[in-house]
């Protein structure tokens, strides 16, 4: 995830705009789309995964050890293991990344995540039900991908993490570790998005590697073509309706949520037929009420649909029977000014757990789309 400083605003706004968009106050003080809510749809909930980069790499593991009976499979790129940061935002950003510096120097190491300590700690976690057994990875389908030249999320913490998976059971025919030598912090396209090796806006990179397809691949098994037209549509839907009571009056400073999330719907899903969810998560400073000091590649002032529209997920959907949904971080000034999934504890102690209210969010989700089950 990128580094928490804000590079020089664009030439045509005024540093007091660039400034307040940096950290999200123009985004959160927009007011809310008129957006209905998920569609109920015959979906199985067993079937179940999910993936994210950078910050939503790390919220990916929380979701997954969280609730474990669900999920299938998961695919982290440029993530890090489970409960890594412990709540502690200074080891969060030196030990568990790089994304403190030059203010916090960078601690990463081979071991600077302390595995055989994380694993004890998510077994007690476990046993107390803040998260669903452990027992329930063994079964699950894991893909991991670093950039060896990623240095705000280095190589050392995915060998960390696939360390974390193996010493809680899961097997290693279930795990696939890839790591792409050209690759910096970004989300592998095969053809989209900036040189592989930049580390930039908007954080996707032209990699001739389809994470989309991988992810899914490997979660799923052999995937059908993507057909000649898509088939399905987008649309932007109204989260507001599944973050938990207590916090939906202050949806964004609270929370770090978003008013308004993503879904893409195969038009076979639409029409009833059963289907799968795959949750895929962005990183920081690539949400769609992000605004970015260098122009998005659509245009306009916000990142909008870049991330949701360019990353390869829809292609896979309609042949495959699979909603994607796209869930939405936004910037919460001086506690998350990039715009974040919550890895480090910004909305509590418990972000990691089943009562984080990310957390709790994204399975209420996944519950509003499968109320169609039949």
């Amino acid at each position: 995830m990128p580094a928490l400083v804000t590079p020089k605003p664009r030439r045509f706004l005024a540093p007091w705009l660039a400034t307040l968009a940096s950290l999200g106050v123009l985004a959160a003080a927009l007011p809310a789309h008129a957006a209905p809510p998920l569609p109920a749809l015959n979906i199985d909930i067993s079937q179940t995964s999910i993936s994210g980069i950078s910050s939503g790499g790390f919220m990916t593991v929380q979701f997954q050890l969280a609730h474990s009976s669900i999920v299938k499979g998961v695919g982290v790129v440029a993530g890090g293991p489970f409960n890594c940061s412990k709540a502690d935002v200074l080891r969060a950003v030196s030990s568990c990344s790089c994304t403190g510096e030059p203010s916090v120097p960078c601690a990463v190491s081979e071991t600077s995540t302390d595995v055989p300590a994380l694993v004890a700690s998510t077994e007690e976690m476990a046993g107390k039900g803040l998260i669903d057994p452990t027992r329930n990875l063994a079964g699950q389908r894991i893909l991991t991908v670093a950039g060896a030249r990623d240095t705000l999320v280095p190589p050392p913490l995915a060998r960390q993490l696939s360390a974390f998976y193996t010493a809680l059971g899961v097997p290693g025919a279930n795990l696939s570790p890839v790591s792409l030598p050209n690759a910096g912090h970004t989300m592998p396209t095969q053809n989209y998005g900036i040189a592989c090796g930049l580390e930039k806006e908007p954080y996707i990179g032209k990699c001739a590697y389809d994470s989309a397809r991988e992810i899914l691949g490997w979660t799923y098994g052999k995937l059908a073509a993507p057909g000649s037209k898509p088939a399905g549509k987008f649309i932007q839907f109204d989260q507001r309706a599944y973050i938990p009571a207590r916090s939906a009056g202050a949806f964004s400073w609270s929370t770090g949520l978003d008013t308004t999330g993503w879904a893409y719907v195969p038009d076979t899903c639409a029409k009833g037929e059963k289907c799968r969810v795959h949750i895929a998560l962005h990183g920081c400073k690539q949400g769609q009420s992000y605004l970015p000091l260098t122009p998005p590649p659509g245009g306009g002032l916000y990142n909008g649909t870049t991330f949701v529209k360019n990353t390869g997920y829809d292609r896979w959907a309609d042949k495959n029977h699979l909603v994607i949904l796209y869930p939405q971080a936004v910037s919460i000034p001086f506690r998350n000014p990039n715009g974040c999934w919550d890895w480090w504890g910004y909305t509590g102690t418990d972000y990691a757990t089943k009562n984080a209210v990310q957390i709790r969010t994204l399975r209420a989700m996944v519950d509003g789309l499968a109320t169609g089950a039949k």
